[in-house]
């Protein structure tokens, strides 16, 4: 087997960030090595005490989780996600709240320095909530763009609407500016948005694959995926389903998943005080052209993918 592939993981971990890691978790040929959190769907505090609860399902209480920032770059959080992901931010599912591992003594910038430079050439990074890390790394790290391969993100709506505003989607809004510098700076990145997370469904019929293959990590992901039914699916579907957001990404990352519409387009962050601040502005102009890569673009977008991707979720996790 090929050399596996090191991923470093910074996600404010609620339901769907906890699937995105199990699937990375259960690929033969990805290794994570670590794990930064993040404020987004809970504090950043607790969304490390979450990413820890999954690594203990699967018994990977070796890979380093540190605490990153609790607050944007500029202002103040002006909400967290808990009405989505359940009162312990994994969806009430009664994983053990109890854990035994202690997270990293480094900050997360300090972590992501660390990784970096010893995955120099090597490391790839997720990033699947706010970009807050990201961009103190970038402040903080002369030479980051140098040392990793690439950067995938769930974040953003190229030609769709925001879920959490008209225009924006939620990881990008909860931090415009630290989107427009990660998104600005010169490495390749990748945009994985709603155009796509949106129209890769978990169904029911998953569920039920879920709970019958009834394994530790099975059971986990029904039940939270049960609680994020409960309120996602009815309200963006009308119906028990939801999106797969940070999983997606994920999937896109490994290569499992290949956009059949995934060009190189300029992308630019709304910044201002307006209704349309936290918008992702991509420079989609090109689609009546077959949608040509942009010269000097360095973000690859994700604009079209086949809905399969669920069904390749479920069959990782072992169902």
């Amino acid at each position: 087997m090929s050399e596996r592939t090191p991923v470093l993981v910074d996600c404010d971990t609620g339901v769907d960030d906890a699937m995105a890691l199990l699937y990375l978790l259960h690929r033969d040929d990805i290794d994570v090595v670590g794990i930064t959190s993040v404020f987004g769907n809970n504090t950043a505090a607790q969304c490390a005490h979450n990413s820890i609860r999954v690594l203990e399902l699967v018994g990977r209480e070796d890979i380093p989780v540190a605490i990153g920032a609790e607050n944007p770059l500029v202002g103040e959080v002006t909400y967290l996600a808990t009405h989505v992901h359940g009162g312990d931010g994994l969806g009430d599912s009664g994983l053990p709240v109890e854990v035994s591992t202690s997270v990293s003594s480094l900050s997360a910038v300090e972590l992501i320095d660390q990784l970096s430079a010893r995955y120099r050439g090597r490391l790839r990074m997720l990033a699947v909530g706010p970009l807050t890390n990201v961009a103190h790394a970038l402040d903080a790290i002369d030479d980051l763009t140098e040392r990793v391969v690439d950067l995938v993100i769930m974040g953003g709506a190229a030609d769709v609407a925001g879920n959490q505003s008209p225009a924006a989607e939620a990881n990008i809004i909860h931090d415009p500016e630290a989107a427009r510098r990660v998104l600005g700076a010169p490495w390749p990145t990748t945009l994985v948005p709603l155009d796509v997370t949106m129209t890769e469904i978990v169904t029911e019929e998953h569920r039920e694959r879920l709970v019958a293959a009834n394994t530790p990590v099975t059971r986990f992901v029904a039940a939270t995926t049960d609680f994020y039914f409960g309120g996602y699916g009815f309200e963006s579907y009308g119906r028990r389903c939801s999106p797969c957001h940070d999983a997606l990404a994920a999937g896109i990352l490994t290569g499992e998943m290949v956009p059949s519409v995934f060009p190189l387009l300029h992308v630019e962050v709304d910044c201002s005080d307006g209704p349309g601040r936290g918008a992702t502005i991509v420079d989609t102009r090109g689609r009546y052209r077959g949608f040509p890569d942009q010269p000097g673009a360095t973000c690859r977008v994700a604009l079209v993918t086949d809905g399969s991707f669920p069904d390749k979720l479920v069959a990782a996790l072992g169902a």
